[in-house]
């Protein structure tokens, strides 16, 4: 008997996934310096939601602390480029991603043992420690101030491409978002093929009934602590991709509402889907651009829109659009 269908064929992917990418590819030539910006933010902000909805979306879990992760991978980057003049980005993603990895199995290893509402409080809690850690250590990591990283002293492939001279801002900001395209698309493409790996199945399994998991012979605890380590490191090299884009690392990265921003992306894209967190991470980021730029009032209007958004489109935007096809394509 054929097995299955379990999701769509790699040809299918493919035929979707490349015409994206390649117009993502030739906005830059389309829209100005500034849109180009944040496009780039978009991307790494995408990066996070994927590897936070690996919790959500697959495992079924609800992480309010993510913000450590990507905290983490900023201040790597941060610390190595100020105290060990660093410059390659590659060695910036090295240390930043194995320094998160090092905190994910950590606080992994204490958060996985609980689920539900405990799950949700340790993450959150964990994460604040990090924060105030940031916070009060301000000999180390600059306190409220932060700790500068400016582009000029960054390097892209092995120091093939450098941002000084003339014209240094707009050479960065191009040759940045193509770098920053390049390690999305391959997160993604990793991400894909983790989820619909028997790995991937067996999360979803855990998901949908625990007990019934754990009597086929899946070691829940170990998978759930797999999947946080993955997605802490996906947050993490989001991170460490933000901060030459910033310019500056500030403990405000560490504090819960960034939790909370992570959360909204997925939630707002889809997280039932492998594409919402991806369209949810850029919706949010231009959101929250122009509710800042239009009012003094920006939380308040940024979280009537959210709210608005969430009980118009409760499967988020991508599972609404999924499903006003699947009546489209029936009738």
């Amino acid at each position: 008997m054929p097995a299955a269908r379990t999701g769509p064929s790699v040809p299918v992917v493919l035929a979707v996934a490349v015409p994206v990418i390649v117009a993502f590819a030739v906005l830059p030539r389309v829209v100005d310096l500034y849109q180009t910006e944040l496009l780039i933010y978009g991307l790494t902000f995408a990066i996070a939601a994927l590897g936070f909805n690996l919790l959500l979306g697959y495992t079924g879990l609800l992480s309010f602390g993510h913000s450590a992760y990507f905290g983490m991978g900023a201040y790597t980057v941060a610390f190595i480029v100020r105290d060990l003049h660093v410059q390659s980005m590659e060695l910036c993603i090295l240390a930043g991603v194995l320094s998160t990895f090092v905190i994910a199995a950590l606080f992994g290893y204490v958060c996985v043992r609980h689920t539900r509402i405990f799950f949700g409080i340790l993450t959150l809690a964990l994460s604040q420690v990090l924060w105030s850690l940031a916070f009060k250590f301000f000999w180390v990591t600059g306190g409220t101030d932060g700790i500068r990283v400016a582009r000029t002293g960054i390097t892209l492939l092995g120091g093939l491409i450098d941002f000084k001279g003339s014209g240094s801002y707009q050479k960065f900001v191009y040759a940045y978002y193509y770098y920053v395209l390049a390690l999305f698309a391959i997160s993604a493409a990793l991400m894909w093929v983790i989820v619909h790996s028997p790995f991937g199945k067996a999360l979803q399994a855990i998901r949908d009934n625990e007990i019934r998991a754990g009597f086929v012979g899946i070691r829940v605890r170990r998978y759930r602590w797999i999947a946080f380590v993955i997605s802490g490191c996906f947050t993490g090299l989001a991170g460490v991709l933000w901060v030459p884009l910033n310019g500056l690392t500030t403990p405000d990265i560490l504090y819960w509402p960034f939790s909370g921003e992570i959360v909204f992306m997925t939630v707002l894209g889809g997280f039932r889907t492998f594409t919402g967190p991806i369209v949810g991470a850029i919706a949010f980021n231009y959101l929250k651009v122009y509710a800042v730029a239009s009012s003094q009032y920006w939380q308040m209007v940024l979280g009537c829109v959210l709210v608005v958004l969430v009980m118009v489109l409760p499967t988020g935007i991508v599972g609404t659009l999924a499903r006003l096809g699947g009546k489209l394509r029936r009738g």
